[in-house]
């Protein structure tokens, strides 16, 4: 009764704009059918082609997860110095505000030309777009801590990395998740961009080797199942961050 009463109003959406794409394509042809094609012919495709869609699952996660956890180490780490640092961070802003908005997409012959692999091309990019939000996101929560948590750290004797890792962390714990699910989100955007050149496997070199023969079942069977898996990962990720952020007292 839970689940139902949390999403129930997510699946009756679901359900109605299924149904109206269902009209729109199967029903009456009112979409171009080889470019949309009904659920009558993406069902059947996304049952045959699921075991080959698990396997670019786990190949696209090998590429993701080594990238969004570097990005996680080095975002965070960096993050929680600049923003502590007043100096570093009068220094590094400006720059960092200068570079943060150049899309990485924009990287991906520059990647190619300098890494000597299409693997670390990939991992780059998704690198390059999940660094900022957390890097960004970790000072702001850093320059926004309350002073009197600070003065009260002061008054107990905290400093170095005690006053880190017992106060100015777990203060800046809610920014940082903020900055991290958005970084989650462009990292899946960019691993689809990523497996589209010199990938042989992958949710994205999937979907990307169907569409350069037309076979849209398939393309839209290969987006449906890669929408499902970002819903449960974000899911799970909010999750996460509930059970981190208990003492916050938000639901």
């Amino acid at each position: 009764m839970t689940i139902i009463k949390k999403y129930g109003g997510s699946i009756a959406l679901l359900v109605l704009l299924m149904a109206l794409f269902e009209i729109a394509t199967d029903l009456t042809g009112w979409l171009e059918p080889v470019l949309f094609p009904g659920l009558v012919k993406i069902l059947p495709e996304l049952k045959r082609s699921f075991p080959k869609l698990l396997q670019g699952l786990v190949n696209s996660f090998g590429l993701l997860l080594p990238s969004y956890a570097l990005a996680l180490v080095l975002g965070i780490g960096g993050g929680l110095l600049v923003g502590f640092c007043g100096r570093l961070r009068t220094i590094l802003m400006p720059i960092f505000r200068g570079v943060s908005p150049i899309p990485p997409t924009m990287l991906i012959p520059y990647a190619i030309a300098i890494l000597p692999t299409f693997w670390l091309s990939s991992a780059f990019i998704i690198f390059a777009g999940a660094f900022w939000p957390i890097l960004m996101g970790t000072i702001h929560g850093v320059t926004l801590l309350e002073e009197r948590y600070l003065d009260n750290a002061s008054a107990l004797g905290l400093g170095g990395f005690r006053l880190m890792r017992k106060v100015i962390f777990p203060g800046a714990l809610p920014m940082i998740f903020s900055g991290a699910g958005m970084a989650l989100v462009f990292s899946f955007i960019l691993l689809t961009v990523a497996e589209m050149f010199g990938a042989k496997a992958g949710m994205g070199h999937f979907i990307q080797y169907y569409a350069d023969f037309s076979d849209y079942p398939k393309v839209l069977a290969g987006m449906l199942f890669m929408s499902l898996v970002i819903v449960l990962i974000m899911e799970l990720f909010d999750l996460l961050q509930k059970r981190l952020l208990h003492w916050t007292g938000k639901r």
